[in-house]
């Protein structure tokens, strides 16, 4: 049987999983009473709520005979792990681009990974349909770009096809609107190559972990050379050389979104295997009397790095069901396997952990997973990771991308180079511009939410690793204190009402908060302990016009990650399954004066 394996890259909502949708539909993996619905492959929560792909999946569609091994990648540079060690599986991509915006820096960054292991890649140029779209200058972009990345001459001889994922149609020309998206399916059998197979002993550089409740661990890789059958003695080439010997017990192929179960599988043949035992993510299976490794999956390192520790503030177990050590070390230890990009470390202490990942939505993406599994934790503040190169400090640096209207541009210039950014381009498009900066790692935490009061919700960043530079020097961080509750109950609407001219606060009446929580931000420098729980004294005798209808301010509500840019070197978020608070790390008031004063002295 014919066979090609293709990955599906793009920038963050450029369409991608749409696009997927479409070929599934056009795949006819459903039957005629069957609604598939939208957004199929993003079958997580957590992606359907975002609106992104986190973890790539595999499903496989048939079309004039030919199988279709289809692999959706993250478009977002925080889950880049994912990409670089999905594309090892394909033999070609689909690099989708949007017709108004072009190539975009983490579109930059997949392909980059796409162009160094060889692949053929077709351009495809979405969302044709959007008002001032140019799709011919962003195919002279993919172009430029490709040529920037040092392609062949073979992949800078692309196949470009236009069309909208959205409407379900393709074509070669984008004035030329179709019913379907059969010339992008032509395209792939024409000009993606079948898997190259070369002679000798079976080779499967495991790549993917699947994992089922009732079998337990599940290996996924493609099979570069021979061929495997169920029940198969075979040896396990492990990273550091060491080999050991274990027996296949079953064989899977994606046969639509499921896995159907073979006796035996050819080379080039993306598959899944159950029954190897101890195995990790850049493992070769190979041939049980002569075994021979492959290279393994080079991944790029972590970036930026969280203290996860267990909660104790004074309400910890009332919401969550794991809440000691043990259960967090478990379940960080089992993230480990399938997440490539993070790394864990131990601290002095039993409670606390060193959580390191590419960025924090990276982070708070496993930071929520595990709030929704019933686990409670306390998260510090996101620190970047500095190296010494040459006796010199050294820091990531990033590439920062904003899209905003052309009147708003000075005030962002602004905000960036106080976060020593620098300048390097300055595009309009439309009514808008494109501005690109180089901006040290630290500059972009928190940069986000201020950004976007700045512009009234209208810019569009995105940043994606650069390289380490010298350190910058200082950035400065936030500016106004924090208000800090003194006293554990419920907050009073009178106490609220008295102490809105000190600043904003972060929960509502009725709230019920502990000593040393952080209630709101102070409008000055500096903390502020203030008591929310003081009811009115009632006297026999009412004054008229004292007790007018208060007006509270509604409070600020954190996101995950707004929480996690916005607290200081001495604060801790605290999550549970049903709450984000703030605290400070020390919650009795002379406990932080004393740290204070021993800083000082």
């Amino acid at each position: 049987m014919d066979i090609r394996n293709i990955a599906i890259i793009a920038h963050v909502d450029h369409g991608k999983t749409t696009l997927v949708d479409k070929m599934i539909v056009a795949g006819h993996l459903f039957a005629d009473h069957e609604t598939p619905g939208e957004l199929i492959m993003d079958s997580n929560d957590l992606e359907r709520e975002r609106g992104i792909t986190i973890l790539s999946k595999n499903v496989s569609i048939t079309y004039k005979g030919t199988k279709i091994n289809i692999i959706d990648t993250p478009g977002h540079s925080d889950f880049g792990g994912e990409v670089e060690r999905v594309l090892n599986m394909a033999d070609g991509v689909l690099l989708l681009v949007d017709a108004f915006e072009g190539p975009m820096p983490q579109t930059r960054f997949v392909t980059q990974k796409a162009i160094e292991l060889g692949l053929k890649p077709i351009v495809v140029v979405n969302k044709v349909d959007k008002e001032n779209c140019t799709p011919d200058e962003a195919q002279e972009a993919v172009f430029d770009l490709m040529f920037n990345l040092n392609a062949t001459e073979e992949q800078l001889d692309f196949p470009t096809v236009y069309g909208s994922a959205k409407f379900g149609w393709m074509s070669h020309d984008w004035r030329e609107q179709t019913d379907n998206i059969t010339p992008l399916l032509d395209s792939i059998l024409e000009h993606i190559p079948p898997p190259t197979v070369s002679e000798g002993t079976p080779q499967l550089l495991i790549t993917s972990l699947d994992f089922s409740k009732y079998i337990g661990r599940i290996a996924v890789g493609r099979l570069q050379r021979g061929s495997l059958k169920s029940g198969q003695p075979v040896s396990v080439v492990k990273k550091d050389g060491s080999i050991q010997k274990s027996r296949i017990k079953n064989l899977y192929l994606f046969s639509g979104f499921e896995r159907a179960e073979v006796d035996h599988v050819e080379a080039g043949e993306i598959c899944a295997i159950f029954g190897i035992e101890g195995f990790e993510i850049g493992d070769t299976i190979a041939d049980f009397e002569n075994p021979e490794g492959l290279p393994t999956i080079a991944i790029d390192e972590p970036t930026m790095s969280m203290v996860f520790t267990i909660n104790d503030s004074p309400f910890f177990g009332k919401e969550g069901k794991y809440v000691t050590s043990r259960h967090i070390k478990d379940r960080l230890t089992s993230e480990l396997e399938r997440n490539l990009a993070m790394r864990v470390e131990e601290t002095g202490s039993a409670d606390t952990f060193r959580v390191y990942g590419r960025g924090v939505l990276h982070l708070a993406v496993l930071i929520e997973t595990m709030r929704r599994e019933g686990y409670e934790l306390q998260i510090g503040q996101p620190q970047v990771i500095t190296k010494r190169i040459d006796n010199v400090a050294h820091e990531p640096v990033e590439e920062l991308t904003i899209d905003l209207p052309e009147v708003q541009s000075g005030t962002a210039i602004d905000m960036v180079t106080r976060r020593k950014g620098i300048m390097l381009s300055m595009e309009p498009k439309g009514d808008r511009v494109q501005l690109r900066f180089e901006i040290p790692s630290r500059g972009i935490i928190g940069l986000r939410s201020q950004m976007l009061t700045a512009t009234a919700g209208e810019a569009i960043m995105n940043h994606r690793f650069l390289e380490f530079q010298p350190h910058k020097g200082e950035i400065p961080g936030r500016t106004n204190g924090s208000l800090i509750s003194m006293e554990t109950g419920t907050a009073i609407p009178y106490s609220i009402n008295n102490l809105q001219d000190r600043g904003k606060f972060f929960i509502t009446a009725g709230d019920e908060i502990y000593e040393g929580q952080v209630v709101g931000e102070n409008t000055r420098p500096g903390d502020l302990v203030v008591n929310l729980t003081k009811t009115k004294k009632l006297t026999n005798m009412r004054s008229s016009g004292a007790d007018d209808k208060m007006k509270l301010v509604p409070p600020k509500v954190f996101t995950l990650e707004e929480a996690l840019e916005y607290i200081q070197e001495d604060e801790y978020v605290e999550v549970t399954p049903e709450s984000i608070r703030l605290r400070k790390t020390r919650l009795k008031e002379h406990e932080r004066k004393r740290a204070k004063n021993k800083a000082l002295a």
